[in-house]
């Protein structure tokens, strides 16, 4: 009896020590540049995976005073390709396709007319900066009801005028603060902040806040995640 007593309890201090030196075996076993690519990616796969299930639709991102709010000329141009990849902004359309009824291009108009939110909200970049804007816009949600798109998919891709691309899950554009952005300032969006629409997500990292915004795929299968995190940057990137 004694020594069965004695190899349960070697059985439960091994244990102990196996998970203390988990973190010392990942340690090492980044140190494998061989296995690096692999660990980064479950590590990734796993932090989009708990953010998805942590994410709600009922939760808001902070909201800020006039007052708070940085200057126009404070907040920062920065874009993928340059500050105007040459739109011509009379001619523009939203083309819109996949899960939805009502497939086709879209006229600025026709996203002006849909009910206008403005919100003071905080642009978080990935690059370490951060800065309080003015944001006004249509809901995505809204505009996905105006082209009767199916809100059951998994998916809303994004192609832009300078060749990035994006992608988001439903439930953020569905939430009441994703919009599909036509002004600053309570101005049209200037070229350098991607007119003539792009996304504002204050819930969500910069880099998901697609400028210059040229097509719109409601889909459950996706060609690419998105210009930054196709090069392994985090997907879904809760704020």
């Amino acid at each position: 009896m004694e020594s069965r007593r004695e190899d349960s309890s070697y059985g439960r201090v091994t244990r102990r020590e196996l998970i203390k030196l988990a973190p010392i075996a990942a340690l090492g076993a980044f140190a494998v540049p061989a296995l690096q690519p692999a660990l980064l990616g479950s590590g990734l796969a796993f932090t989009d995976w708990a953010a998805a299930r942590w994410f709600r639709r009922t939760h808001l991102a902070p909201t800020f005073a006039h007052s708070e709010v940085v200057a126009p000329e404070r907040f920062p141009f920065n874009s993928y390709a340059g500050p105007d990849p040459g739109i011509d902004l009379d001619a523009w359309r939203l083309r819109v396709d996949g899960l939805v009824a009502n497939p086709g291009a879209y006229t600025l108009e026709q996203i002006r007319a849909l009910p206008r939110v403005r919100q003071n909200t905080r642009h978080v970049c990935v690059e370490g900066w951060d800065v309080i804007g003015s944001f006004g816009g249509a809901r995505i949600s809204d505009v996905l009801a105006l082209v009767g798109a199916d809100t059951s998919a998994r998916y809303l891709s994004f192609t832009c005028a300078d060749e990035y691309y994006e992608s988001l899950d439903m439930a953020t554009a569905l939430h009441p603060q994703s919009l599909a952005c036509y002004e600053m300032y309570e101005s049209p969006l200037e070229r350098g902040h991607g007119a003539p629409l792009r996304l504002s997500l204050p819930t969500k990292i910069g880099y998901k806040s697609a400028k210059y915004l040229t097509t719109l795929t409601v889909t459950n299968v996706l060609q690419g995640r998105g210009y930054w995190e196709d090069q392994g940057y985090g997907w879904f990137y809760g704020l």
